[in-house]
């Protein structure tokens, strides 16, 4: 007697779900940036800060300082701060608050959501920095009007890409970190010591050691990224501040994403 098997449907095998595309999982993770009070007022900080210092430098400055570099410096010490914490608060927002086990749930594939929160910041740093560099260069014509004297236009193109680039690292640097500690107290306390303890002390043994003079450009990544601030790097710089990257940037944050997947979700 043969016996007939008949293969009884089912959703999972006769029909493919498509996954969510990129540029939605990116797009959402932007509004998420904006969804709650703090984040909302964190990314508003860029332009907010951006205009009160830019009116503090037309108070304070000396007319012969009221150029457009004036401005984008006093403007890229805070950018240089919101940046990095607003990357760090929107990874860590999943593990802090708790909504990981939702969003881990709607995306399964854990790497989809972290590249997606990478496009979010990195669309954030790439767009806020023009809209600072903007508010400088209003923040310039304003200024020289008041003073009376022509407005001074010293930062060329390149100048003002090499920033844009040092603000975009920066970021990066705050994304790696909340990836790695996954918690935003935690991460915020280890920016601060990545970014401004190991600075001061990398200056600090560079000025007592000439060995370690020489060696600075090669192993330390803030040192590195400076270059990038003045407008003109050699080709020795570029290749100091790959190698810098590699070391405190892009090694950190392999490990970080690879403990991302493994880690559990509470």
């Amino acid at each position: 007697m043969t016996v007939v098997q008949h293969r009884v449907p089912s959703p999972a095998t006769d029909r493919m779900i498509p996954s969510i595309p990129m540029g939605r999982i990116a797009t959402t993770e932007l509004r998420k940036m904006l969804d709650t009070r703090s984040g909302f007022w964190t990314m508003a900080s860029i332009a907010l800060v951006s205009l009160a210092t830019t009116g503090l430098v037309i108070l304070f400055a000396d007319r012969g300082d009221l150029t457009y570099s004036t401005f984008a410096a006093a403007i890229g010490v805070p950018m240089s701060l919101i940046l990095p914490i607003i990357a760090i608060l929107s990874v860590t927002a999943e593990w802090s608050q708790r909504s990981g086990l939702t969003t881990f749930a709607l995306v399964p594939h854990r790497g989809r959501v972290i590249t997606g929160k990478l496009m979010a910041a990195l669309a954030v740093a790439i767009v806020g920095t023009p809209v600072a560099f903007a508010i400088g260069a209003l923040g310039n014509l304003g200024g020289a009007a008041i003073a009376g004297v022509s407005p001074v236009w010293d930062l060329t193109l390149t100048h003002l890409l090499t920033i844009e680039l040092a603000n975009v690292l920066g970021m990066l640097v705050g994304f790696m970190l909340g990836v790695v500690v996954r918690g935003s107290a935690g991460a915020l306390v280890a920016y601060f010591i990545y970014q401004f303890l190991l600075p001061t002390l990398g200056l600090i043994l560079a000025a007592k050691q000439a060995w370690f003079s020489d060696l600075q450009p090669w192993v330390d990544f803030d040192f590195a990224t400076g270059a990038l601030l003045e407008g003109s790097v050699t080709a020795q710089q570029w290749l100091q501040l790959a190698i810098t990257g590699l070391i405190w940037l892009v090694v950190p944050l392999a490990v970080g994403l690879r403990l991302v997947v493994r880690a559990e979700v509470k």
